[in-house]
């Protein structure tokens, strides 16, 4: 087959591509940055974060290598105690699921996935009696769904767990710099974010945030050690047990951070019609596909991300991707790190996930849907 003079990227739920150019410079930059400059450059990344997020105490923002060792940071520090609830939807990441069944197997903590219900992502009956038990510590959620790219109504879960005494985490890595994130509109106590998805940043850079009321029993957070940058009589202040580890003592990677701050600055630039292409792209998409093979879709009707995932026969999935790359055209198949959401959504063999992103052209989607027809045919 031809040479295709570029390569159209619709992984975007896995990762953004191409980068925006600002994004390389500012970590090559970083890399020969005099060390007196280090500190600026890091509290200027802990400004943007806060920006996007709505955050303000970015003092309480810790920045971590991914979204992955963040949640594994913020589920492993919480004060748990055996009897204790987790309650989750069932269209989770393994980056959330494992930790919490981590949680079962060391602490005693008990999981609930809420299910499904025939209309939309997650049942919130189940929540709410799971929440009158009175058992419920953390309510825990994905912003969107990895697989599926289905919206979850974060502010009503969020009302619903403060409406019972238990605190808030939301998953932000599909929906950061895609969808208004503000953690004090939404409710959100604990968040956890990726850089190198919708935010534009690289990949090796992510965070958690928690709000000044929640609580930490990490061993480390008894320790002596000063927050990053603070000197001793400031130590002294600081509550312990007040947050994880005291998680930024020490380096961190800087020009990831750096390239992280460059990728926000790109997005907070680009007009709304930018911004919006990913979710205008997937509904088309899926528009087309549910007048031509509706039973390959997953998920419901409901507001989505940009990503659209296709039940295929196990020899199409296995090619899927071959085939697409032979065009010209990234996408990804498989398990997507998320096996419960894929049982959830009755797939449990694997989906094929087309995920489009700011950098996506107009005309992308119309490639796509070729290659699919072809696959298809």
């Amino acid at each position: 087959m031809a040479q295709h003079p570029r390569v159209i990227h619709a992984n975007h739920a896995g990762s953004s591509w191409p980068r925006p150019p600002g994004v390389a410079a500012a970590m090559q930059q970083a890399l020969v940055a005099e060390p007196s400059r280090h500190s600026a450059l890091y509290d200027a990344a802990h400004a943007a974060i806060a920006r996007t997020f709505g955050i303000d105490s970015p003092s309480r923002l810790v920045l971590t290598g991914s979204c992955t060792q963040a949640l594994a940071i913020v589920l492993g520090d919480l004060p748990w105690q055996a009897g204790d609830v987790v309650v989750t939807s069932s269209l989770e990441h393994h980056a959330l699921v494992r930790p919490v069944q981590k949680l079962a197997w060391e602490r005693g903590v008990e999981h609930v996935a809420a299910p499904r219900t025939a209309s939309g992502p997650i049942d919130l009956d189940v929540v709410a009696a799971s929440l009158h038990t009175g058992r419920v510590r953390l309510v825990a959620a994905t912003g969107a769904s990895n697989v599926t790219g289905e919206l979850l109504p974060i502010a009503e879960l969020a009302a619903l767990a403060h409406a019972h005494g238990a605190l808030f985490l939301l998953d932000s890595a599909q929906v950061a710099g895609l969808l208004p994130c503000d953690v004090q509109a939404l409710g959100v106590d604990l968040l956890v974010f990726a850089g190198h998805k919708g935010l534009q940043g690289p990949l090796g850079i992510g965070g958690f945030w928690a709000a000044s009321h929640v609580a930490f029993a990490c061993p480390a957070a008894s320790c002596e050690l000063a927050p990053r940058g603070s000197d001793g009589a400031v130590a002294a202040k600081v509550a312990r047990g007040s947050f994880p580890g005291f998680c930024d003592v020490g380096s961190v990677n800087l020009p990831a951070a750096c390239g992280l701050t460059a990728g926000i600055a790109w997005l907070a630039a680009q007009p709304a019609d930018v911004r919006q292409l990913p979710l205008v792209l997937a509904a088309q998409l899926r528009e087309w596909v549910r007048a031509r093979w509706p039973d390959l879709l997953l998920g419901g009707d409901g507001p989505h991300t940009g990503a659209t995932s296709l039940r295929l026969p196990p020899p199409l999935l296995a090619r899927a991707e071959a085939h697409f790359a032979a065009r010209g055209i990234v996408v990804r198949a498989g398990q997507h790190c998320a096996p419960m959401a894929l049982a959830a959504v009755g797939a449990p063999e694997g989906c094929l996930r087309i995920g489009f992103g700011p950098t996506n052209g107009d005309d992308d989607v119309e490639v796509v849907f070729a290659a699919l027809a072809e696959l298809l045919a």
